[in-house]
């Protein structure tokens, strides 16, 4: 499954910068394969956050190529994520 592989290759990197990776997701939005991060740390997320998380993250994903799709990465805060 593709988000326990992304959570596997990246959980421990986003925890060393302060943050906490709280749920990956996969799928399609209308006809855009999305990676979704939704992470949360002690304190408010912003968008600053959000971006340097972004920045971890992205030559990891790269790297590693588990998506072989093309797909848009969103990483955003817990908040956008609950009901």
């Amino acid at each position: 499954m593709i988000e326990k592989q992304v959570r596997d290759l990246l959980e421990s990197k986003i925890k060393e910068a302060g943050y906490i990776l709280d749920e990956v997701t996969y799928g399609k939005e209308g006809s855009v394969n999305t990676l979704t991060l939704i992470i949360d740390k002690e304190g408010y997320i912003n968008i600053n956050d959000c971006v340097k998380v972004n920045e971890i993250v992205n030559p990891l994903l790269d790297e590693a190529d588990l998506i072989s799709e093309s797909y848009v990465l969103d990483v955003c805060s817990k908040e956008k994520g609950s009901e």
